[in-house]
């Protein structure tokens, strides 16, 4: 995919110099950064409301009690609580 993206002439510079460097296109470079990027911002995401309670649990041990949450919520009666 195309797309077009702005950046500040001297980080353009460095950036096509790196990967020149490298003997990679600007693409990609730019493409190998960004993913590292994203993993990065992946797995240092803040947990927020009942998840920081559970400090370093693993992403299965979340989904589990997720799962577990939905399957009790599912047996409120809704109309019940109008």
């Amino acid at each position: 995919m195309k797309t077009t993206v702005e950046l500040q002439d001297d980080l353009f510079r460095r950036a096509k110099a790196a990967a020149a460097m490298r003997g990679e296109t600007l693409k990609v470079f730019i493409s190998t950064a960004l993913e590292a990027r994203l993993v990065s911002v992946a797995t240092h995401l803040p947990r927020s409301g009942w998840r920081r309670a559970f400090g370093r649990a693993t992403e299965e041990q979340v989904a589990e009690v997720d799962a577990a949450l939905v399957g009790e919520f599912d047996k409120i009666d809704f109309e019940a609580w109008r």
